[in-house]
């Protein structure tokens, strides 16, 4: 075996946080340091593995395969394709800058705090790079219960309520999903976890069967993408977590539903995927629409964009339900771009409530003129999640579409009314915040600084890139998504 470089980027953080408590909870400068050192680390690993990952090749890349636990066929297998390559740079990239807003953020119990982060990196990127659905499992379990108490200590005034609500959730879905693990275990005829082996198998299960099993993994991974109506503990979860942990919640953990989605439970389940195509379909429409509807109601900005991405991973799911490589390629497009646009609006929700201490939209006004570098940013990523042309966003949603037209016009007709909505709220927003006669109590505010403006230029520069020129992304997954369509649906659509 190669040097394991996948085992590399998946433990360091976990290294990194047993080290963190070596060190005395005083020496909170050691400890940022350390912490935003080993999130660096893993963000320049990232860059190698897409650097080196030939995109041509539909095989699993960076393989390693070591025997687990024998006695049940469980196997330490970790790979990386298509599918995953552009969710481990984002996770990399969303880890690093989250840190560095962490060490800005964060006042009090910075030990705690930092442990519970790394150890939270090391479960998300283990949920993309596991390849034995009980590897998986521990990865998937492994995120629920640092970030039950990073919202649970550090969030606002209803930090429990939420913390508890996230939870119990997340659990409940996983409960399900273990059942569905658990028959594809005991159903297959050589009694394994491993996923590539299971999709050998597992395609030829009797369509009852199958559903069973797909309702199963539905469970789980609804909760976490979120699908209407398991999607009420995401609105608390973000108004009540510190913004860091806003960044990473909706930029990475709303991605491994999605992606548990095309790693498992299509290529795995195809009669059930295809059974299940148009209620998916109908789900992506009412989370488009529901989304944005709500969202337009809203007076707090940060459960705006909350309600917000309810809304885009609407188009996620519209574009996965098509079955067509254009709706796949939609998909995973627009979760690397809901996590850059979004994380990149959570951290703008916290430069200003750092200042104002309110996220309450009818109480600004007049900020354009006051801080006009923050409200460039603001500017740009808004007109980015809308959907305006010559931005990532508009190139995530209009391939969605796109893919979903070919499947269920009239689904994908209603769904892309969701676009009015989305450009009417956030408008509105610009509107509330930047436009009109400044509010005297917001005289003595600062602009942007240095170290926001930091992390805010990385996900500025992937935005336009992508608006610009989709390719740069989209042929890292091209190959993954045509060999994906060709064993679910046998031709390419």
């Amino acid at each position: 075996m190669s040097f394991p470089i996948l085992s590399l980027l998946v433990f360091l953080p976990l290294l990194g946080s047993l080290v963190i408590l070596l060190i005395p909870k005083k020496k909170t400068g050691a400890i940022k340091a350390l912490a935003t050192v080993i999130t660096a680390a893993v963000f320049i690993i990232s860059i190698f593995l897409l650097i080196k990952f030939n995109y041509t090749n539909t095989n699993m890349q960076f393989e390693e395969r070591l025997t687990w636990i024998p006695q049940i066929n469980v196997s330490y297998h970790l790979g990386l394709d298509g599918l995953s390559i552009g969710l481990i740079f984002l996770t990399g990239l969303l880890s690093f800058l989250a840190c560095i807003s962490s060490c800005r953020d964060i006042h009090i119990r910075h030990k705690e705090y930092f442990f519970l982060y790394l150890m939270l990196i090391t479960g998300m990127l283990g949920t993309f790079v596991a390849l034995d659905l009980f590897l998986f499992y521990v990865f998937w379990e492994l995120v629920l219960v640092p970030m039950y108490f990073l919202i649970g200590i550090w969030g606002g005034a209803r930090k429990e309520y939420a913390a508890m609500k996230f939870f119990l959730y997340t659990l409940a879905g996983s409960v399900f999903m273990l059942l569905g693990i658990l028959a594809l275990y005991f159903n297959s005829p050589v009694r394994t976890f491993d996923i590539l082996e299971l999709a050998k198998y597992a395609p030829a299960f009797t369509l009852g069967l199958q559903i069973l099993i797909f309702l199963a993994f539905y469970f789980g991974f609804a909760v976490k993408v979120p699908i209407f109506p398991f999607h009420t503990w995401l609105p608390d979860a973000h108004v009540e977590a510190p913004t860091p942990i806003s960044v990473i919640l909706a930029g990475v953990l709303l991605k491994m539903g999605a992606y548990g989605f095309l790693r498992i439970s299509f290529p795995l389940l195809k009669d059930a995927a295809h059974y299940f195509a148009f209620p998916l379909a109908v789900l992506g429409a009412v989370n488009i629409l529901y989304g944005a509807f709500v969202a337009m109601a809203q007076t707090d900005f940060k459960k705006m964009v909350a309600y917000s991405s309810v809304s885009h991973m609407g188009f996620v799911l519209l574009g996965m339900a098509s079955f067509t490589v254009t709706g796949f390629n939609g998909a995973i497009l627009q979760m690397f771009n809901h996590g850059i646009i979004t994380g990149a609006m959570f951290l703008l929700v916290g430069v200003i409530y750092s200042r104002a201490h309110t996220r309450d939209l009818d109480k600004f006004g007049g900020l354009g003129v006051k801080m006009p570098v923050y409200a460039g940013f603001l500017s740009l990523f808004t007109f980015a999640s809308l959907g305006l042309p010559g931005l990532s966003g508009f190139v995530g949603e209009f391939l969605s579409l796109l893919g979903g037209y070919y499947t269920f016009k009239t689904v994908t007709i209603i769904s892309a009314l969701g676009l009015v909505i989305t450009a009417g709220y956030f408008l509105y927003m610009l509107q509330r915040m930047l436009l009109g006669s400044l509010n005297e109590k917001w005289a003595g505010l600062s602009d942007i600084s240095k170290v926001e403006i930091f992390t805010l230029v990385p996900l500025m520069i992937i935005t336009v890139v992508i608006g610009v020129y989709p390719l740069s992304i989209l042929k890292y997954q091209s190959a993954a998504v045509i060999d994906l369509i060709t064993k679910i649906s046998g031709v390419i659509q």
